[in-house]
């Protein structure tokens, strides 16, 4: 009932970690989801990531511009079919660069990559740091369908002190500065919790890099 009769207001979760709700409205998330679809086709389609350790990413993702590995970047999906990466379209770059704005107030840099990552009921995702590119410019990240529950902690380890935050579909979140290497994962998605209207099953996240390659 709360959330029905009270808005969810901006926070800055720590220093240049800023979580905008409802930041896409629902016609450009419709348009967003059509694109994810698209791009999850393939060749360069979406894959399962296998780690050196042998371990298996539960979400799966598919890369445009440069293609993530554990851990770093290639023109090839080098660890799936060898097919060439997906072109980075110059609108998401243009969404990346609106979202730094909004919410940091920054003069946005030239994005170049974007992972989507795929969650089902039963996906999640450890505390990682995103450290393979080689810019300090923020992440942005953008959430599609199921609600989930993001922890962004500390710079300096994956466990305590950290803050766990409600990610819905629309929501952005940006981290820059000073927490640009904060560890962050997610422990949790609520299957079932997408907008009806959206016609998605499970979670989709949108992030959005500056590569400096």
């Amino acid at each position: 009932m709360d959330t029905e009769l009270f808005p969810r207001p901006r926070a800055e979760i720590a220093p240049q970690a800023v979580h905008v709700p409802d930041w896409l409205d629902p016609p450009r998330q419709r348009e967003l989801l059509d694109a994810c679809r698209a791009w999850a086709r393939p060749p360069a389609g979406l894959r399962t990531v296998h780690t050196p350790g042998g371990g298996t990413m539960t979400a799966r993702q598919v890369c445009l511009g440069w293609h993530w590995y554990p851990y770093g970047y290639a023109r090839t999906v080098v660890d799936g079919d060898g097919s060439p990466v997906k072109p980075f379209p110059e609108w998401l770059g243009e969404l990346a660069g609106n979202a730094v704005r909004d919410a940091l107030g920054a003069t946005p840099p030239s994005y170049d990559i974007a992972l989507i990552n795929f969650y089902d009921g039963e996906a999640r995702m450890g505390m990682h740091r995103d450290a393979d590119e080689r810019s300090d410019a923020p992440v942005v990240s953008l959430s599609l369908g199921d609600t989930c529950v993001f922890r962004f902690g500390n710079t300096e380890t994956r466990t305590r002190p950290y803050t766990d935050v409600e990610l819905r579909s629309g929501d952005l979140f940006v981290f820059g500065g000073s927490s640009r290497l904060a560890y962050h994962g997610v422990p949790r998605v609520y299957p079932g919790s997408a907008p009806p209207e959206l016609g998605l099953t499970g979670r989709l996240n949108i992030t959005l890099r500056v590569s400096g390659l």
